[in-house]
């Protein structure tokens, strides 16, 4: 009986907002079949997965019309299977018509197509512009910069990163702090403004690190 219901349920999301197919499953679930403004709940493992996102939580809640709204809490993992971005969190909320994430509580968001790292307490993730807000206890790491700051805006396509309140960005040995700083992720470009600080540490050649110079013809090693 069971079996039957989940068939049915699954049969009626596929029919709802823009036709959209919505795969699901849990170790139980409550709700209404066939009633897309009721809210259906899923327990116990819970994994729901749309044309775009697909979601593993502890609960995953569906309401609205058609189902627009999903909410997750506890446990959450996540893919948005459009633009190549994975997420973990505590809860999380979902517009599918606006295609808009709020992920809360020590959020982990990585961009696996260029190797961005973020975290953060809260994300705001617009899926049609690819486009991250980030607050609270932010470190963005990319390739040789660690980012820190209160306020960031992570710009997936343009590859940059403005960030801002108490901003630093450290590149090795390197430390740049600022009201504001912007960041071309690609170019490695840095823009400071507001109260600028920063500390550079000068590259040594081997002659200025007392390392001698190879004599022609030998060779190190032992007897």
């Amino acid at each position: 009986m069971k079996k039957l219901f989940a068939a049915f349920m699954i049969f009626s999301l596929y029919t709802a907002l823009f036709a959209e197919k919505i795969t699901f499953s849990a170790g139980s679930m409550s709700g209404q079949a066939g009633d897309s403004s009721a809210t259906t709940t899923l327990t116990g493992g819970a994994y729901v997965q749309t044309s775009s996102i697909e979601i593993y939580a502890d609960t995953i809640e569906l309401s609205g019309d058609d189902y627009r709204f999903i909410k997750a809490t506890g446990s959450i993992t996540g893919t948005n299977l459009e633009t190549k971005m994975e997420f973990t969190c505590d809860s999380m909320s979902y517009d599918r018509e606006t295609k808009i994430a709020q992920l809360q509580g020590n959020v982990k968001l990585t961009d696996t197509e260029n190797d961005v790292k973020a975290n953060a307490q809260l994300i705001e993730y617009n899926q049609n512009t690819d486009i991250a807000v980030l607050q609270i206890d932010i470190t963005l790491t990319q390739k040789k910069n660690v980012c820190t700051g209160a306020y960031a805006v992570y710009m997936k396509n343009e590859q940059m990163l403005e960030i801002s309140g108490n901003a630093q960005v450290k590149q090795e040995d390197d430390v740049f702090r600022a009201q504001q700083i912007t960041l071309n992720l690609d170019t490695q470009s840095i823009t400071l403004s507001g109260n600028v600080k920063g500390s550079v540490t000068e590259t040594k050649t081997k002659e200025e690190a007392g390392v001698p110079e190879p004599v022609e013809g030998q060779q190190g090693g032992g007897n």
